[in-house]
């Protein structure tokens, strides 16, 4: 015969809590050492584990292609495709994937490019070993995560457009511009950069030419000063 358990008496069975797979991590950033930091912080928790790396944009669009992963970590200032030109690519490839962006950049600009690009989170490198796990968690949790300080600076900037009566910082280039401005500055011929966009080199020269145009600039040189301010290469 079973012991009648009394109202308000705990049981003494209880079901062990549920246990949850880590949450899957692409990591993406040119630079190996930062990547080994990074790797080391996320490893670290036991809900994070990362699952590919990437060494430039592209890459970490294919990786995020031919793996598993939940989250997409991407630093901004990457070769051949930036994390920002990653981001929109992923969003639109795979809509489920959640992504953050990584980088030394403490810069308004980049945030909402970030938030445009279907990032749902932007933490600074410089302390990423206090903010980047919670955002990991945050990103998954479909909430956004903005980098302690720079939610009053946002919001003052936001205001004071609105009472002005402007919108959101506009593109000066298009999407396709800004990726052959990238890889022209990386000093990739018409041909390569054709290949790498999978368009034929006169469309790379005509995009080219608009962005001289759009810019008011007169040659390669100045293009390559224009990514480097523009935070699309590193100087």
């Amino acid at each position: 015969m079973s012991t009648p358990v009394t109202p308000g008496t705990p049981s003494t069975t209880t079901r062990p809590p549920i246990a949850r797979p880590p949450i899957r991590v692409l990591l993406a950033d040119d630079h190996t050492l930062v990547r080994r930091g990074v790797r080391l912080i996320l490893d670290g928790e036991p809900d994070l584990t990362v699952v590919a790396e990437a060494g430039d944009g592209a890459e970490a669009v294919a990786r995020a292609r031919d793996t598993d992963v939940d989250l997409a970590v991407l630093d901004v200032a990457m070769p051949r495709m930036t994390g920002l030109q990653a981001a929109r690519e992923l969003s639109r490839r795979l809509p489920d994937l959640h992504i953050l962006i990584l980088t030394m950049y403490d810069n308004e600009e980049y945030f909402f490019e970030a938030l445009r690009a279907g990032a749902s989170g932007y933490v600074l490198k410089s302390v990423a070993d206090r903010d980047l796990v919670e955002a990991c968690r945050a990103a998954v949790r479909d909430e956004p995560f903005i980098y302690p300080g720079a939610e009053r600076a946002l919001v003052r900037s936001y205001l004071e457009r609105l009472h002005r009566g402007d919108g959101l910082p506009e593109r000066p280039i298009t999407e396709r511009e800004e990726e052959i401005l990238k890889l022209v500055a990386e000093g990739h011929t018409s041909k390569e950069i054709g290949e790498l966009l999978f368009i034929s080199a006169k469309t790379v020269e005509r995009h080219r030419a608009n962005l001289l145009q759009k810019l008011g600039m007169r040659d390669r040189l100045e293009l390559t000063r224009y990514a480097i301010r523009a935070g699309l290469i590193e100087a």
